[in-house]
């Protein structure tokens, strides 16, 4: 009964955060959903900034706290090590919750892109940023990165082992190619209001942090195997002459968003 529970848990939590997933792309895009980043009550300007910075922020330390190696030994004290990942999936969607619920609309634009063809490749970019994060999860192991492979190797009661990491398609280019599908699907903006280009600052500085937070824990894991990969790799835009030539697996599992 433990096992199922176990199991219907990780189910449970994988379809929550797909639901978050498809939520995300409709907030910041400003599609179908019905409350976005721009379509949302009014509220006076800076309760509407407070408020959407404390939403932001509070994403970010759950990432970057939940990510840490110190926080999950005394966690997985309290829950079982294979809900751990689960549970951070969990607590990440409750958190999206709130930002899509809370969330107040800053509608002045910034910036408008009126050529039809300009508007289209925007949003060509908004959808290759999503993708991009889509491929990246499954280049990394999708269903261990959210939580599904762990309560699965409980249910069939398989000790739970880490999946290596090769250094393959977009990881030839860049070291964070997650990111930089967020990054472009935060900044691809026809139109840009005060309140999406808040979203997009801040998250981009958060990604910018945590990239360094969880370089030096993947450095002290992996020593001088990543610190190779790090020399030869950018970080997330692709540099023409500065890419690995080399496949060989490295025994790494990036923490990269959701987890920081």
């Amino acid at each position: 009964m433990a096992r199922l529970a176990m199991l219907l848990y990780g189910v449970g939590s994988y379809v929550i955060f797909l639901f978050s997933l498809l939520y995300l792309v409709g907030f910041v895009g400003d599609l179908i959903v019905p409350r976005s980043v721009n379509r949302t009550p009014p509220a006076e300007l800076t309760r509407a900034v407070v408020t959407n910075t404390l939403l932001l922020l509070a994403f970010g330390v759950q990432h970057t706290v939940m990510a840490r190696r110190a926080f999950k030994q005394r966690w997985t004290q309290l829950v079982p090590p294979a809900a751990e990942r689960s549970t951070f999936v969990l607590v990440t969607c409750i958190i999206l919750a709130l930002l899509y619920t809370q969330w107040r609309a800053v509608p002045h634009v910034v910036w408008q892109i009126d050529a039809p063809a300009a508007r289209i490749a925007m949003h060509a970019v908004f959808a290759a940023g999503w993708a991009i994060v889509l491929l990246s999860s499954f280049l990394i192991d999708h269903f261990d990165l959210f939580g599904l492979r762990q309560t699965w190797a409980y249910w069939i009661g398989r000790p739970y082992t880490p999946p290596v990491f090769q250094v393959h398609s977009l990881y030839r280019w860049v070291r964070h190619p997650l990111m930089l599908g967020f990054l472009l699907a935060l900044w691809a903006a026809p139109t840009m209001t005060a309140g999406r280009l808040l979203l997009a600052g801040v998250l981009t500085t958060y990604i910018l942090i945590a990239i360094q937070i969880e370089e030096r824990d993947l450095l002290a894991t992996h020593g001088q195997a990543y610190a190779d990969y790090r020399r030869s790799t950018s970080m997330i835009l692709p540099i023409p002459g500065l890419r690995r030539t080399s496949a060989a697996p490295e025994s790494r599992r990036p923490h990269e968003l959701p987890e920081s």
